[in-house]
């Protein structure tokens, strides 16, 4: 391949620029993964611990199995700060990675985040529909939360295809579900409106954001909502896969009961002071968490149709090479 400079992050946009962006989903997702590179680990409580190692390693068992492990090589696909690549490689899942993502921002600090853990990757600012790297490169592409910010998911997935390995694998997780995501966004948004006004009385004043920080979240938020293009039915997200070429293709669904408290209590983090956050506050949310996913795994999986939970994870394969006559 010819040696390409990946241009370098953005994190102060103009308001020109934030103008552009509104008719621009791609332009809109460099700005605000650029904007948001630098907080993004403390806003979604990402770590590289054995509590995102676990999360990581079980979201991809839940889809993909355990056959094939380790994986020699694999890239991820709009990888933001590396979290799944980088906790997949940690748990043993994969020996060298790549990360690809849209904004320079992001691919930086997942750079910072590999070397400061000791990991074996490299990095490229990427387009998902026209990935850098050549025909045949990995045995593996995982992607977390990515599809739903990707014009053209089909298109994604054929550059998908075009860089595995023959019988190399795909597992994304973390994408919206239509029904899920309806819910999930009107909860955060009561739950936005009740703390931002309830916080406004004196005895909770201490409870409440400067408003600026408060505005500037507002803002984010309208452009999130730019840069958010799809959601997902799973048997259609299926569908979309095989068309372009996969095969072996599966969806699974998770999330009903933990999406249901899990979305209020994120808002609820994000519109309050951070020194309010406990670690006792955090240790009971994220168990809290744990108890509800449990619950959804073991119980509400077996009787909810699976197009009722907020996350859908897919995998499929490409097609092996053709024997030779």
């Amino acid at each position: 391949m010819t040696d390409v400079i990946d241009p370098a992050p953005n994190p102060h946009a103009s308001a020109e620029e934030v103008r552009a962006a509104y008719g621009d989903p791609k332009l809109a997702n460099v700005l605000y993964h650029d904007w948001e590179a630098g907080t993004y680990d403390e806003k979604w409580s990402i770590s590289y611990d054995e509590r995102c190692i676990v999360y990581a390693t079980d979201v991809f068992n839940a889809v993909a199995g355990e056959q094939d492990q380790p994986y020699p090589t694999a890239m991820e696909l709009g990888s933001g700060t590396g979290f799944f690549l980088l906790n997949l490689m940690q748990g043993g899942v994969i020996k060298k990675g790549s990360v690809t993502d849209l904004s320079p921002g992001m691919v930086q600090v997942a750079l910072r985040n590999a070397e400061k853990l000791g990991l074996d990757v490299d990095g490229r600012v990427a387009d998902a529909e026209r990935i850098p790297y050549d025909d045949n490169s990995f045995d593996l592409v995982v992607g977390h939360a990515v599809l739903h910010h990707i014009p053209d998911v089909q298109a994604a997935f054929r550059e998908v295809l075009r860089v595995l390995k023959p019988g190399g694998r795909f597992v994304f997780a973390g994408e919206p579900t239509k029904i899920g995501d309806f819910y999930a966004r009107k909860l955060g948004q009561l739950t936005w409106w009740l703390t931002t006004n309830v916080t406004k009385l004196p005895a909770l004043r201490e409870w409440r954001r400067p408003q600026e920080e408060l505005d500037e979240s507002s803002r984010a938020a309208a452009l999130e909502a730019v840069v958010d293009l799809h959601t997902f039915d799973p048997s259609e997200l299926e569908r979309t896969a095989l068309g372009a070429g996969a095969v072996d293709v599966k969806a699974v669904t998770d999330e009903f009961s933990a999406a249901l408290v899990g979305w209020p209590v994120r808002t609820f983090e994000a519109a309050v002071p951070q020194e309010k956050l406990t670690v006792r506050w955090r240790l009971f949310a994220y168990h809290m968490w744990l108890r509800l996913s449990a619950v959804d795994k073991k119980l509400l999986s077996k009787v909810l149709p699976r197009e009722l939970f907020y996350n859908v994870m897919i995998t499929g394969t490409k097609p092996p090479a053709p024997m030779e006559p």
